[in-house]
């Protein structure tokens, strides 16, 4: 049973697989990477428990099998192999050999080994019965632009994850931890009503695969406790496990009035922030702005000395001074380019951060793309 594999596109494949494939595990078998041979590709296929994977090159074989490999001595010697070409012949162990390279290494039997279910591009099947067809950008942009805001303390329990929300209206994303919030909105309505909640680690791994996959659609699937995902002919296919329970009610801390409204540039504003934020007190990351006709003054001061810069705005209300956390507002600018709004509801309420410019002067939720919320620092 044989196989060969242009180097390149091996070390490709091989590079989705790696971060998810553990070097240690209570499962002995989650650390090994699977290999199938088919009549006509080479099946590449990993779990950690959490998050699977499946990757298909489409190749001439001689042979049919389901194999187990050491995953890390496989992917290290994958990645330096000094061949063009890589061949893999299996039998009672893994022949490999590339250039002027040759090696061997165990196989373990899969007994054992997990099943993976994935999803299928022919439309809803057990164990998916619901499926949509979304576009790779947009889902990209969905879990993406809102990752950020996603909690990293294990107390915070649901809101370590992004919640997805599907419904007539649209598919719309969701993260927050308790003292920002993300949202995406995709106008596109969805075949189904449902609200899940995955993991923020399990966000990365999608990510990570979507950026990889350009243009076209992708397939996204929900069966019980698992989403998945797959793309073209079934090259790629993913599934990962659910959080159980989903947000709390957080439409209500959205402002939806807002005394002063600020147009800008977002990349002066942000490298204005940046540099005056060095400045700013350790703990709490704090840089005061003072909102005055046609300008934004930002200041802060720390153990390191004090320092402010001014950046020109387009203001339509009253003067307002508001602090910040530097890191919070930053990340909430950080999916922007181009112009942006900032709508304050006052002082210590939240305030509301859109793309767009002085036109998009609007309260409620935007029709589609990007919004957050981020909570001023009391005085």
């Amino acid at each position: 049973m044989k196989v060969k594999v242009p180097k390149t596109l091996l070390t490709e494949h091989v590079a989705l697989l790696e971060r998810v494939i553990p070097t240690r595990s209570s499962n002995p078998l989650f650390t090994y990477l699977g290999l199938a041979l088919t009549p006509d590709a080479l099946v590449l296929f990993g779990t950690n428990g959490e998050v699977d994977l499946e990757v298909r090159l489409e190749l001439p074989t001689e042979g049919e099998g389901r194999f187990l490999v050491p995953a890390q001595p496989f992917f290290q010697l994958v990645k330096s192999l000094p061949g063009d070409q890589v061949e893999l012949d299996f039998g009672a162990e893994l022949s490999l050999s590339s250039g002027s390279f040759s090696t061997r290494l165990s196989l373990a039997p899969d007994e054992g080994y997990p099943e993976l279910f994935f999803p299928s591009l022919e439309g809803p099947a057990e164990p998916y019965p619901l499926q949509t067809l979304l576009p790779v950008e947009e889902l990209l942009k969905a879990l993406s632009h809102v990752r950020y805001a996603a909690s990293n303390e294990e107390y915070r329990a649901i809101f370590r994850g992004v919640q997805l929300e599907f419904s007539e209206g649209g598919l719309r994303s969701v993260a927050s931890d308790g003292y920002r919030l993300a949202l995406y909105r995709l106008a596109k309505p969805q075949p189904f009503a449902k609200k899940v909640v995955v993991p923020a680690r399990s966000v990365d791994e999608m990510v990570r695969v979507l950026k990889g996959m350009g243009e076209g659609e992708v397939a996204l699937a929900l069966g019980p406790g698992v989403l998945g995902l797959a793309t073209g002919k079934g090259q790629l296919r993913m599934a990962v496990r659910l959080m159980e329970g989903e947000f709390p009610d957080y439409e209500r801390v959205i402002p939806k009035e807002f005394p002063l409204k600020a147009a800008f540039d977002v990349e002066a504003f942000r490298e204005a922030l940046r540099r005056v934020s060095v400045l700013s007190d350790r703990q709490n990351h704090r840089v005061d702005l003072l909102f005055e006709e046609g300008r934004v003054l930002l200041s802060a001061e720390g153990d390191y000395g004090k320092g402010q810069e001014e950046v020109p705005v387009h203001l339509e209300g009253l003067p307002l001074a508001v602090a910040y956390n530097a890191r919070y507002l930053l990340e909430a600018l950080s999916p922007l380019s181009g112009q942006a709004v900032l709508l304050l509801s006052g002082p210590t309420s939240p305030s509301l951060v859109r793309p767009g410019e002085a036109s998009s002067f609007t309260a409620g939720e935007a029709a589609e793309g990007y919004q957050a919320v981020v909570v001023p620092l009391r005085v």
